[in-house]
């Protein structure tokens, strides 16, 4: 296991202060009522997206830091494109599941278990519109209909 594979995972401590700063928002919604459930979220969100927007820019700086170090070495920056698609997927399913907790949260307090499922089938079905563009049988297909 290397540095990378630590960083692309989430630390417990993380993941506890996170649920932490949930369990705090179900909490004062409940206490505070429906009429200030919008900016509950709100402020709940702009903390999730904080967290995201930290760990998208350690990924690039790190990411820019070997790019440098591999052309400071005389090698080739290029990377074949599956392997770039590769990250762009990874971050997309990292940030939707990151999204997946206040959404999931929010289905629960407003419909219950039937909430819950309907988030999480609109979370599956957007993570597969997106991976699905990396299939190589459908851009095939998609190439022939351009070109007809």
């Amino acid at each position: 296991m290397d540095a990378r594979d630590t960083e692309l995972r989430p630390s417990p401590l993380r993941d506890a202060e996170l649920k932490k700063e949930l369990d705090a928002t179900l909490q004062a919604r409940r206490e505070l009522g429906p009429e200030y459930e919008s900016a509950l979220v709100d402020s709940f969100l702009e903390k999730v997206e904080q967290r995201v927007d930290g760990s998208v820019d350690r990924r690039i700086r790190r990411q820019l830091a070997e790019h440098q170090m591999v052309v400071a070495r005389g090698g080739s920056p290029s990377r074949s494109g599956s392997d770039s698609r590769f990250g762009e997927r990874f971050g997309f399913a990292m940030v939707s599941l990151v999204l997946a907790i206040p959404l999931s949260a929010i289905g629960v307090a407003n419909a219950g278990l039937e909430g819950l499922v309907v988030t999480w089938l609109g979370i599956v079905a957007v993570n597969g519109v997106h991976a699905a563009q990396a299939w190589p049988w459908l851009q095939r297909r998609r190439r022939t209909a351009e070109t007809d």
